[in-house]
């Protein structure tokens, strides 16, 4: 929000006057409302490494991160350039194969993935499209450039916070929202349910689009309801549906219903009990039958985690370069791979200052950060790399952008990223903004809500001219 000088940068000044001139006790009062608010409509998640399983309201903050639409127009193209070639990679890593025969990439490397899935190859995938719906999580440097931390492009969850944060900020602190001239986020919705609705393999006016959810008791059971809420559409579990004939149907109340589309909620394994985890309770069987046959779109496909996989997550700039002959508009993070040899003894040399994070984790899990561990813990890791190379990439650590956040009773500089989401159909939309999230334990860089984050809305606002610092 301020310049070193402590003067508020451009797109912030209105809102410093306004928060200038509030008293912090209507302020607290203010965000007190806002959490009551949001345990009363049950906006709520579960979190992980939590021993009591505590499902908690998502901390909510006041003080909006602001985006000049001129910045904001160089990200969205950054997004969808690197979501075009994502969708390129997975169309060729499960097809021809070129970016192996190009010597891009190895075969070692992809087939080591956990989540490349070689039933999928050679499956058609309607209009061609992996990449349905994709969340790219971003931070801000100290040079004030973006860069891509990591992508996520199986189900990637937060769209409801971000419309949530929204209602919230326009209900708690209407007169600061009202100030600026924001980007709506309602026609994004329509927009994404226009995206799963072109994917139907059925050429007919109103196809049948289900979200496919594991139920009440998952973390993000209220994203889910949310979203199919949202869009219209029926929200159903796997009991909800059956395949005959290798066409999938909803059971109703008036019979059985052809469906043409499934937004699924479900990992990969659980998705379909006949050809991938039998143990699944709460898939559909004979689910991948009726996909390979042609005869329903799935969002997002099986397979797309190897696109995930932090390893392969390096080679993304190499993949624009490859499909589409362009320069990365947004950069990666810097990303040591400890596959090779000089570059795992650089981090094992350096472990104090690298953040080693686990290739098929999400949700923050497995981070180590070297500045924070013992000797002795930095040894163990040295000792798990040499052993596990592949199962790990490790980057500098990075000083992320840092918003004034209100924690107990005061402003304080909290760091925070982006996670905006990109809907992939017949063009791609970018929903404005995104969902901000930010660090809300002291010492702490982790900002998923999973690991005690929190949210801020976020503003892309019109005519508020460029940050000069």
């Amino acid at each position: 929000m301020l310049c070193d000088d402590n003067q508020p940068r451009p797109p912030y000044r209105r809102y410093y006057e306004l928060l200038s001139r509030f008293p912090k006790e209507i302020f607290a009062a203010r965000h007190d409302a806002a959490k009551q608010l949001f345990l009363r409509q049950g906006i709520t998640y579960t979190m992980y490494d939590n021993a009591l399983g505590v499902e908690r309201t998502l901390p909510f903050d006041l003080v909006p991160r602001i985006i000049p639409s001129a910045e904001w127009h160089h990200i969205e193209r950054g997004l969808i350039q690197r979501v075009t070639a994502l969708n390129e990679f997975l169309k060729d890593i499960y097809s021809t194969q070129y970016i192996i025969r190009d010597h891009i990439i190895s075969r070692q490397t992809v087939y080591a993935s956990p989540d490349f899935q070689l039933e999928m190859m050679n499956v058609p995938v309607p209009k061609g499209i992996h990449t349905v719906l994709s969340g790219i999580d971003l931070i801000r440097n100290e040079q004030g450039g973006y860069q891509v931390l990591e992508d996520n492009l199986r189900i990637p969850s937060g769209i409801s916070y971000a419309y949530k944060n929204r209602n919230m900020m326009k209900r708690v602190f209407a007169e600061a929202f009202s100030s600026y001239h924001v980007a709506p986020l309602e026609p994004f919705m329509k927009k994404l349910g226009d995206t799963f609705a072109y994917l139907s393999p059925r050429q007919i006016p109103q196809p049948t689009v289900v979200l496919l959810t594991p139920g009440r008791f998952n973390s993000a059971f209220f994203d889910h309801s949310f979203l199919a809420q949202s869009m219209g559409i029926e929200l159903v579990e796997g009991s909800d549906l059956i395949v005959i004939n290798q066409i999938v149907y909803m059971r109703t109340t008036s019979g059985l219903r052809q469906v043409d589309v499934i937004y699924r909620r479900l990992d990969d394994g659980y998705l379909d009990p006949l050809s991938f985890n039998l143990d699944s309770l709460i898939g559909v069987p004979g689910l991948f039958d009726a996909y390979r046959a042609g005869n329903v779109a799935i969002a997002n496909p099986w397979g797309n985690g190897v696109a995930d996989d932090k390893l392969i997550y390096s080679y993304v700039p190499d993949f624009i370069r490859y499909y589409l002959n362009e320069d990365p508009i947004l950069p990666n993070v810097i990303t040591y791979r400890l596959t090779k040899d000089n570059e795992r003894q650089h981090v094992i040399e350096n472990i104090e200052d690298m953040v080693i994070k686990p290739t098929n984790a999400s949700g923050g899990a497995g981070l180590f950060f070297g500045y924070a561990a013992t000797r002795a813990e930095c040894e163990d890791m040295q000792r798990i790399i040499q052993k596990e190379p592949r199962n790990f990439i490790a980057q500098p650590l990075i000083s992320l952008s840092r918003h004034p956040t209100w924690m107990d009773g005061d402003f304080e500089p909290c760091p925070i990223d982006l996670r905006p989401f990109v809907a992939f159909g017949e063009t791609l939309h970018v929903l404005p903004g995104g969902l901000t999230r930010v660090a809300l334990e002291r010492g702490s860089c982790v900002v998923n809500s999973s690991r005690g984050g929190g949210a801020k809305d976020t503003w892309i606002v019109v005519g508020e001219g460029e940050p000069t610092c």
